[in-house]
């Protein structure tokens, strides 16, 4: 099942290959020559532990779709078909001639995810760290000293309301007694959705107590087809009885939490879904899962960037962050210095200088411009939500909230990695023989790049 060794392609004589057709100075050809494809391909072929059955789809075209999704903010259709259509994005993905089907099934990027987990996304942030550093984005010194913060990355749920989230309860309970062929005295598919709308009009008429008094109302029909289904769950096959056990635990615990409770379930469909305030004023309350986010001083490049299940304090989540530069930087060892704001106030890491907003003792005038520089982070996780997709996780699970976050990284760096190709060819008008011998030639020849 492991994917199949690139092969040379041999020109056909009556079909002209792709890069006798596009234009070889754009940005996109131009990235696609300092990605370290081998790398990932031999990464991803660790995820195929059998030699038996179909060979696995090119790890270079699941990789290209993946950074490409990222950095043009498109979904799982958009990407395939948008491909279909682009013949630079073809050639991004490695292929050799111009296809007009579809390459994959939008679901089996689904798949892949699963397949090569939070480890294989991890290796195409690296190798975009990797690609900026010879395209001269960063220099090797520029990972010493990094911006570090935490933002909120919301998850793809509906407002939880007390209401909503115990009709839907009910919904789904009522549906999986039909399923399995369970009777039930009443469900209340007239009576429920009623209380639950009514309950929304007197919460905007703030008649508090006539909304209370229907949500206990609402509360106690939930209840009735709760304890209903769990008398007749012992009739219900093996295979069945885990899954409808699991729905009546987490309608459980939406029948028994209150206001003022912690550790509380915000979506039937997405229990690891948290409650974060940042003292937004527009957003007060974001519900989604904590990322901390990692980026070079000077340039603005993602070196880290992980998801922090469980709300952590930001001073907790500072020394696993910087461990992960160190390890997608090659560099094996944390940063020298981290600027930080103050939330992270009181923490304390060995061999690690930490700056801080407003800090005053002991601060000469170079470390202070870069305390102030410590804003330059705000953009960066602005540009990921408005230009990449980290504004809205649509993702299943943990899983999905780590290998999400690591991919928006990867996709702002290759947005900031095209910017400086754009911008280098404007600046010097450089033709295609020129673009070659100053970038790609001293790739092939292990020479660092001129700047």
């Amino acid at each position: 099942m492991g994917p199949k060794p690139s092969q040379p392609h041999t020109a056909e004589l009556f079909r002209p290959r792709l890069d006798e057709q596009i234009n070889m100075k754009h940005p996109l050809v131009k990235l696609a020559a300092l990605i370290d494809w081998p790398e990932i391909e031999r990464t991803f072929a660790i995820s195929f532990t059998s030699a038996r059955g179909r060979p696995a789809l090119p790890p270079r075209l699941i990789a290209g779709l993946l950074y490409l999704q990222h950095t043009f903010d498109a979904s799982d259709e958009a990407v395939v078909n948008t491909w279909v259509e682009n013949p630079y994005w073809q050639f991004f993905c490695g292929e050799t001639y111009l296809q007009t089907e579809a390459p994959i099934d939008p679901s089996s990027l689904t798949r892949w995810r699963k397949r090569v987990g939070e480890e294989g996304v991890e290796t195409l942030l690296a190798a975009s760290i990797d690609a900026a550093r010879r395209g001269g984005v960063i220099q090797k010194t520029s990972v010493q000293q990094v911006i570090v913060d935490t933002t909120v990355m919301p998850k793809a749920v509906a407002y939880p309301t007390d209401s909503r989230l115990l009709d839907r309860s009910r919904q789904h309970l009522v549906k999986a007694a039909e399923d399995h062929g369970l009777r039930l005295r009443q469900n209340y598919n007239r009576v429920a959705p009623r209380l639950a709308a009514q309950i929304g009009r007197y919460a905007h008429a703030k008649q508090f107590k006539r909304m209370k008094k229907a949500l206990r109302t609402l509360r106690t029909r939930v209840g009735r087809v709760h304890r209903e289904v769990c008398r007749q769950l012992h009739v219900l096959p093996e295979a069945a009885k885990a899954k409808v056990q699991d729905l009546l635990q987490r309608t459980g615990r939406i029948l028994t939490q209150r206001t003022k409770d912690k550790n509380k379930l915000y979506a039937l469909h997405a229990p690891e879904v948290e409650c974060i305030s940042k003292g937004k004023a527009r957003t007060p309350y974001e519900f989604g899962v904590k990322v901390s986010i990692a980026t070079t001083l000077k340039e603005g490049l993602v070196v880290g960037m992980r998801s922090m299940p469980g709300n952590p304090y930001d001073g907790h989540t500072l020394a696993e962050t910087l461990e992960q530069v160190g390890i997608l930087t090659g560099t094996d060892k944390a940063p020298a210095t981290a600027i930080v704001d103050k939330g992270y106030k009181g923490v304390k890491l060995q061999g690690v200088r930490i700056l801080m907003s407003g800090q005053k003792r002991g601060i000469t005038r170079t470390l202070q411009g870069m305390i102030k520089r410590r804003s330059a982070i705000e953009p960066a996780i602005g540009h990921m939500k408005m230009d990449g997709r980290l504004a809205r996780n649509r993702l299943k699970g943990a899983l999905g909230d780590a290998q999400h976050a690591v991919m928006c990284g990867a996709g702002h760096n290759l947005r900031l990695i095209l910017a400086a190709l754009r911008l280098y060819c404007a600046r010097f008008g450089l033709s295609m023989r020129e673009v070659i011998a100053v970038l790609i030639a001293p790739l092939l020849n292990n020479r660092p790049a001129c700047s």
